[in-house]
Parts: structure tokens; C-alpha cells; sequence
């Protein structure tokens, strides 16, 4: 069955935005007189949504505080949405390329929805995709296949129709529930062992859109 949808992780797949959420980590912890965390840190501790991540950097507090914590960083990090993050080497040619091709393209983020949408404006990419979900749109996040699920029945398409793209274990796991096939990118957050469940893994975007459109022409 051709190929007629992809449905792209955001942070870690499209977007190296890692330093811009560690300086919204470390907002935070400084509120609490926490010492700074580096990148390397906070690069282990993101891709199940906010309210997670702020469970891992503020270890052992109260209800009240994570939730006076979430605000904080969701408010630094729209204010700060694209300071420092820049697109991976090669996005903007794959997303041309699929688009030229006719293949529908759309987010599927844990990361909050609105927060998805400024970074994907900020960094001239938004007109590609016809639909941006977050870790807020649907009442489960990845690595449950749900967020997929709607997506793609949203766009009025069959699982078999489509591919997921990311870069951690929340986005195979997520794929694979689905019943669709996944590419892992080896450039992200997660590790190789997180991509070990993938269809397909892409060391660059040049491989992804030989993997994609090699996907399309035996589909």
C-alpha cells in the first residue's frame, strides 16, 4: 500500500533544542537552589512530557511545587522558545522533498502543543505540516500508540499508510502499537538501544529520505 503519511517526533528528530530546555531546566532548579545541570544531564531526562521532566529534575517535592515548578518552565521556555535550538542539518530538504512528493506530513510531540507550534514558527518550518499534536492534545502521550491512532484517523488514512519518525523508544514503542512502520534517528536523544526496535534506523536526513522514499516506491 503506497506511503502517503509521515508523522515526525519533534524535539530530537527535527529540532536540536536540547540547550534551550536545559536553560528552562535550570531556571527552575535555581528557584530551588538546586546546583545547574549540564546538556548531557537533562539529555537523559526528556521526551515524556513536562510534567515528567520536572519530576526528574526536582527529585523528592511536594505536589504544590512541581505543579509551581511546571508553570515556571512552560513560561521560560515561551519566552525562550528558540534561543538557542536550530534545526538538524538536512530537515528542511527532507521536508521539501516529501512535500514535493505529496506526502502528508504532521507532529506528534510530548512536548506541550503550544509550545510545539511557536518553536516549529519561530524556526520557519510550520507550513509543512497540516497537523501539530502535543503531549496536551490527546489524553495520552507516547509511547501509547492513541496519539497515532488519531492522528491518523484524523487524515482519514490506514495505519499500513503511514510511518513514524523519531528519535527515542517513546516513538517506536508508539509506532509499533500502532501498527505502523518506524524509522529511528540515530542523531537524537535517545541511544541506539532505544532504536533497536525500529523498522529502519537513519544515521542522517539523507538517509531518512532514502529510507522514506525508498519506503514509498516499494509500498
Amino acid at each position: 500500500m503506497k506511503l502517503k503519511s509521515v508523522l515526525f517526533d519533534l524535539d530530537g528528530t527535527l529540532v536540536d533544542s536540547l540547550e534551550d530546555l536545559t536553560d528552562a531546566v535550570n531556571h527552575v532548579r535555581l528557584e530551588f537552589a538546586l546546583p545547574l545541570l549540564a546538556p548531557s544531564s537533562v539529555r537523559k531526562m526528556v521526551g515524556k512530557g513536562a510534567l515528567n521532566l520536572m519530576h526528574q529534575a526536582l527529585p523528592d517535592r511536594t505536589r504544590a511545587e512541581i505543579d509551581h515548578a511546571l508553570r515556571q518552565f512552560l513560561d521560560y521556555n515561551e519566552q525562550h522558545i528558540a534561543d538557542k535550538s536550530r534545526l538538524y542539518p538536512g530537515v528542511v530538504e527532507v521536508l521539501a522533498e516529501l512535500r514535493r512528493r505529496g506526502i502528508r506530513l504532521a507532529i506528534i510531540s510530548n512536548k506541550n502543543e503550544a509550545l510545539s507550534r511557536l518553536i516549529l514558527k519561530a524556526l520557519e518550518i510550520d507550513d509543512y505540516f497540516e497537523s501539530v499534536s502535543g503531549g496536551d492534545t490527546f489524553p495520552e502521550i507516547k509511547p501509547s500508540p492513541l496519539p497515532l491512532l488519531r492522528v491518523i484517523e484524523q487524515q482519514g488514512l490506514l495505519p499500513q499508510e503511514c510511518i513514524m519518525v523519531g528519535d527515542s523508544i517513546n516513538d517506536i514503542r508508539a509506532g509499533n502499537l500502532a501498527g505502523i512502520a518506524t524509522v529511528g534517528c540515530s542523531w537524537g536523544y535517545g541511544g541506539s538501544d532505544e532504536l533497536s526496535s525500529s523498522s529502519f534506523l537513519a544515521e542522517s536526513c539523507e538517509d531518512l529520505l532514502r529510507t522514506i522514499t525508498g519506503l514509498e516506491q516499494t509500498t
